[in-house]
């Protein structure tokens, strides 16, 4: 596969994205579906293949990590290889290290357990979902978590409210950030905002730096540069 960049796993050149779906190929393990996206050589990497090392590798990290900083182990884990500058893998990684973080700073919760039902629902949930749902991933990640957390299910009053809550908030901090789409700003923020809610709400204290400083520019053509509120000072 081409060098880790934001672009096509496959070749390295630039994605096009079309505003409705067409019939795909992967040009990995030759599934057929429908897309929304091709390189502009004509791949397609489906989700699954794209996530192949990456949700496991996030997982595997966060199982064996004593982090209470998730911003420091969500970045750490980003820098792995296994996990590409953009891509689905990140509906998983936002919920993952705000869980360890969580239970490292003292909340209640078995880890493992936690993580399995996290994988088993970020999963569920595509890639592009922030231009073709408005709702981004890594909100609805750390939705995952809080409702997690809080055993919220469609039938609990005040869990489905903190989780609508938590969500809502990150995303009109995305939608005031604007575009086009960076997994790595997205989930900077979600987890900023995750940690502030798990404070008030549930007196679980998190630690964050003084400063989210992203270090991941050069893998994204579209990074926002001084406009993106993570870069460098």
């Amino acid at each position: 596969m081409a060098a880790r960049n934001a672009n096509c796993l496959v070749c390295g050149e630039p994605l096009a994205y079309f505003e409705q779906a067409q019939p795909v190929a992967c040009a990995v393990c030759g599934k057929q579906e429908t897309g929304h996206s091709l390189c502009v050589a004509g791949h397609y990497v489906c989700d699954a293949c794209h996530r192949a090392q990456g949700v496991g590798f996030i997982m595997e990290a966060c199982r064996a990590s004593d982090a209470v900083d998730p911003i420091a182990l969500a970045s750490a884990i980003m820098a792995a290889k296994e996990v590409y500058p953009n891509g689905p893998e990140h509906h998983s990684l936002v919920g993952a290290v705000l869980l360890t973080c969580y239970r490292n700073a003292g909340g209640t919760i078995d880890l493992n357990a936690a993580l399995d039902e996290l994988r088993t629902r970020s999963m569920q949930v595509p890639g592009g979902t922030c231009g073709f749902w408005g709702c981004c991933g890594a909100a609805m990640s750390a939705g995952q978590f809080c409702s997690i957390i809080a055993g919220a299910t469609p039938l609990t009053p005040e869990p489905w409210a903190a989780t609508a809550r938590l969500a809502s908030r990150i995303m009109g901090r995305l939608a005031d950030m604007g575009g086009p789409r960076c997994c790595k700003r997205s989930s900077f923020a979600a987890i900023e905002e995750a940690v502030g809610h798990v404070a008030d709400a549930y007196g679980v204290q998190m630690s964050l730096p003084e400063r989210i400083t992203c270090t991941f520019m050069d893998g994204n053509a579209e990074c926002l540069g001084r406009d993106c509120p993570f870069f460098p000072a």
